[in-house]
């Protein structure tokens, strides 16, 4: 198994260590707990906390983390102890964070002239004709 780097924010600290994310689809939450230096209390307590960790539960009712689960730990982790926010100051930080990436700029409607239309449908009549033709 490969593993990749998070870096859990845009900005790097002084202070912060890279962790390696293993390439794995499910955590356990003792797996995140190991891999984010965190008890497995703190973890259950900040899904209380905050809306973006939810990890889905499996039939056996343990916690199943996703790779992006484990990157908001680490961006929650680093919130808190490294920039020392207050756990509602953290929380709308996340809020800013995925508001700042909702407002990226779309991608435009591909716009057609009255002619390129005309001609589109055209095309599709014939096709109408062809399989009417077929089935009649």
């Amino acid at each position: 198994m490969s593993a990749k780097k998070s870096t859990a924010g845009k900005s790097k600290s002084s202070s912060s260590e890279e962790i390696l994310i293993p390439d794995k689809l499910y955590f356990r939450i003792g797996e995140v707990a190991t891999l984010c230096r965190l008890p497995a209390y703190v973890l259950r307590f900040w899904e209380t906390e905050f809306a973006q960790l939810n990890p889905v539960k499996s039939s056996t009712g343990q916690r199943m983390y996703r790779r992006r689960d484990v990157e908001s730990v680490l961006r929650i982790k680093q919130l808190l102890y490294e920039k020392g926010f207050t756990i509602s100051g953290a929380r709308q930080q996340l809020r800013a964070e995925i508001k700042s990436d909702k407002t990226q700029s779309t991608i435009p409607f591909p716009v057609h002239s009255a002619a390129e239309l005309q001609h589109i449908r055209q095309g599709l009549r014939e096709i109408l004709n062809v399989l009417n033709r077929r089935t009649g």
